[in-house]
């Protein structure tokens, strides 16, 4: 049995937490900013309520075996916060955000070799009222690790419940490629329109110029990118349900910050350090932030 720390109890926070609570094996701790209700996670029809120790200040933190951030990625300093509690016998930290700088993020923090970066799947969304909190999973939730003894240990935490967790050893490979498909995603926050908007020509024109762009820097960083995969991507986004809407959309609609850094920026700063141009994902990290500034 391990004791586990949720740092942050949004979507995939939640999911994450009925997925331990599922083994049977865990006892649970939340990390959050301010109290909450019930947090009740369901799943094709079945409902779950989380039990699990909610705690609201770090200083309340005491230790535990592993640490599981599921915060938005520009909330890394805040979720920080927590850390120095929680991580004060030795606890791995698991990083569960998007990007493709896990490490990066956090190294001022913890120690490189205690993190996990986690890429994440699952299309999940979360609802607050004043009977609680209610996450609806609308599919299975996937996550990958580096083949590593303490990614090995991670996968196995999820030991029993229908988690698809897996160790893989071209992780930086399954980064990137992650990174391609939210890349597109800055066209509909920037177009206050769903998904459907890529299947305008002139606009998957667009879309193709930024994930060749990524696919470029994804290569220097040593991801396996073939030439054909930005139009992999864009076809699966064409295909997508046109009324979805992503997480950066649905955060500038909110009025909340978005992770563009983490996204479309992750992409221009490792250009930048290997000397690839990438116009046009710059171009949307500036009307990005400039929005949000507005």
């Amino acid at each position: 049995m391990a004791r586990i720390a949720i740092v942050g109890a949004g979507a995939i926070g939640g999911v994450v937490a009925s997925l331990l609570q599922a083994t049977g094996q865990h006892q649970l701790v939340l990390c959050v900013r301010r109290q909450i209700g019930p947090l009740v996670v369901e799943q094709d029809g079945v409902a779950a309520t989380i039990d699990a120790t909610v705690l609201t200040r770090p200083e309340e933190a005491k230790p535990v075996d592993w640490v599981m951030i599921a915060t938005k990625a520009y909330d890394a300093e805040a979720a920080a916060r927590w850390l120095d509690g929680l991580c004060s016998a030795g606890a791995a930290v698991a990083v569960l955000q998007n990007g493709v700088e896990h490490r990066e993020r956090f190294a001022p923090y913890i120690a490189k070799e205690h993190i996990v970066p986690v890429i994440v799947d699952c299309p999940a969304e979360r609802t607050s009222s004043a009977q609680g909190e209610r996450i609806l999973q609308r599919g299975p939730m996937s996550l990958r690790v580096p083949d590593t003894m303490l990614g090995r240990e991670f996968v196995n935490l999820f030991a029993g419940s229908p988690a698809d967790a897996a160790a893989v050893d071209d992780w930086t490979t399954v980064a990137w490629k992650k990174l391609c498909h939210n890349t597109v995603g800055a066209l509909p926050a920037l177009l206050l329109k769903p998904a459907g908007i890529v299947r305008d020509q002139a606009i998957g024109e667009v879309a193709l110029d930024m994930l060749r762009e990524c696919i470029a820097v994804g290569r220097a960083e040593g991801a396996v990118l073939h030439d054909s995969f930005a139009d992999e991507v864009l076809d699966a986004c064409r295909r997508s349900n046109p009324d979805s809407i992503n997480s950066l959309l649905a955060d500038r609609m909110a009025g909340r910050p978005m992770e563009t850094a983490a996204r479309n920026g992750a992409i221009v700063r490792k250009g930048r350090i290997h000397g690839i141009p990438t116009p046009a994902n710059a171009m949307a990290v500036a009307l990005l932030e400039a929005l949000a500034a507005k």
